[in-house]
């Protein structure tokens, strides 16, 4: 049994170049700017948190070929249904056929800019001392997780040092399954680029990436 993730392609090849875009140049159609604004007045309704719907985007069906405001859009529908918010035919349809259900919260017009500089901070209290130091060597778990991680398949089965201790953070492994916030130790690893890619990777080149305490071992 394994879990499919269509959004872990970090160092895989095959999917053409990258093509640069003007700086600030935020939407490609009228209908983008929109589904943006769905998105996070949904999310603050608490009906889901940031993690599931990190989720319910990486595991559309049909990712692959997506743009990106379309995946956006996809999982925005995902959640609606499995929380019973909006029904097919009403999707099918465009509109509401039936009383919408009630909302713990409603983000109004006038509080956008506020909730958008405030964010959704991550810290949390620690509940239990940091297992690894600043030098200390580590080694990231190897086998592929059974649900929504964070950690890429390229950083799997490696070996790196803690750069930096960075606080207890929810973890979003937990925290997108509805396990609650299960906040722990989140570190910045350092990697070495021919530990990741192999030797005809660049010697000077050191690639860093911030991982909760459960992706680590003593190395």
């Amino acid at each position: 049994m394994s879990y499919m993730t269509h959004a872990d392609v970090g160092g895989r090849a095959g999917f053409g170049a990258v093509t640069p875009e003007p700086e600030g140049e935020l939407f490609h159609a009228a209908w983008e700017p929109r589904a943006l604004a769905l998105t996070l007045a949904m999310g603050a309704t608490g009906s889901w948190n940031i993690d599931a719907s990190r989720a319910a985007r990486e595991t559309l069906p049909n990712y692959a070929g997506l743009s990106y405001y379309e995946i956006w859009l996809g999982a925005l529908e995902k959640l609606l249904g499995e929380r019973g918010l909006v029904a097919a035919d009403e999707l099918a349809a465009g509109h509401a056929l039936r009383p919408a259900t009630p909302l713990t919260r409603v983000l109004k017009a006038d509080q956008v800019a506020t909730a958008l500089a405030k964010g959704s901070p991550t810290e949390r209290a620690a509940v239990a001392p940091a297992r690894f130091a600043v030098g200390q060597r580590v080694r990231t778990q190897a086998d592929p997780a059974l649900h929504h991680t964070r950690l890429p398949g390229y950083f799997r089965g490696k070996n790196g040092r803690i750069e930096r201790v960075l606080g207890a953070h929810v973890f979003a492994d937990a925290h997108a399954r509805g396990l609650g916030e299960a906040p722990h130790w989140l570190y910045t690893v350092v990697f070495d680029a021919t530990e990741l890619w192999g030797a005809g990777a660049d010697l000077a080149l050191r690639v860093s990436f911030d991982a909760w305490e459960p992706y680590l071992q003593a190395a």
